[in-house]
């Protein structure tokens, strides 16, 4: 082949099957956010463009939004009625609930409290607190005013973040069931899992102790966590994120799981290759 027809053919050749494959799954996924004001940062929610990466390979994936700063009471009862519109609209009895963070939370109190156990097959969490974040202790030891002040300024922002009537917040409430007491003794005791539905989940590290670069957002509170829990991403200890088969650790921080960089006002899109391989793992599950 000459390097003309090496040329032309570069520019005019075309794949025989250029969409990217299919993954097909039985139940619809729901992708759920975690706590803070990076669910807010963007209009459509920091997992829409995730979801809409899933729905190009085939996938019914959603990626509804909830209250950033409530207890997980709150949020739960909000993410059934998330959970409800997916399941008319699509006509599925089941979902797949992949949750980042806080949401992880909110998925085991629906599950476990709220009746959900026989509407959810899956639940694959990232990053998820499930024995608490020291995170939440540095924030409650500082002094009460400092306290109000981001507790005021948090609430305030969280109650721009959805229509009326859901937008109230409760920051300081939502702050102390992070903690790792409260996991301990109080919600871990009280949520147990559902034998029917299968838990996994992936821990996430950055920062101190790893090689792994850092958001300079996250540096201070990477460093606390360090100190007191051992390596975290930013907000969670790797160890906090394990719960049910444990399928291993990602290299990001803990806006970058969500695909967010630079302190949540840029894209950060290279996590799509992720969730598009926990999606695949569920599509083998589904067939064994």
């Amino acid at each position: 082949m000459t390097l003309v027809q090496r040329a032309v053919r570069r520019l005019v050749e075309m794949k025989r099957h250029p969409q990217p494959p299919l993954l097909p799954l039985r139940h619809p996924v729901v992708l759920m956010h975690g706590f803070g004001l990076y669910a807010a940062l963007w209009r459509e929610g920091m997992l829409h463009d995730t979801a809409m990466h899933l729905r190009r390979r085939g996938v019914w994936a959603f990626a509804p939004n909830v209250s950033p700063y409530r207890p997980v009471c709150a949020r739960a009862e909000q993410w059934a009625a998330r959970f409800e519109h997916v399941l008319r609209e699509t006509g599925a009895e089941r979902l797949h609930l992949i949750a980042h963070s806080m949401g992880g939370l909110d998925a085991r109190f629906l599950i476990s409290r709220r009746g959900w156990a026989g509407r959810v097959a899956t639940l694959t969490t990232v990053s998820t607190p499930h024995r608490g974040s020291s995170a939440a202790d540095y924030l409650m030891e500082q002094p009460a005013r400092l306290r109000r002040l981001v507790a005021r300024t948090a609430d305030w922002l969280g109650a721009q973040a959805l229509p009326r009537p859901e937008a109230a917040a409760d920051f300081e409430r939502a702050v102390r069931e992070l903690r790792p007491a409260y996991l301990r003794d109080v919600f871990n005791p009280a949520t147990p899992d559902a034998p029917s539905v299968r838990y996994q989940s992936y821990a996430g590290r950055a920062g101190a102790g790893t090689d792994v670069p850092i958001n300079p957002f996250f540096r201070p509170l990477n460093r606390v966590i360090y100190q007191r829990e051992g390596v975290n991403d930013g907000y969670v200890a790797s160890e906090s994120a394990r719960w049910g088969s444990f399928r291993g650790t990602l290299d990001a921080d803990h806006a970058r799981q969500v695909g967010l960089a630079a302190a949540g006002l840029r894209r950060a899109p290279g996590i799509y290759a992720f969730y598009r391989r926990v999606v695949e793992d569920l599509a083998a599950g589904e067939s064994s």
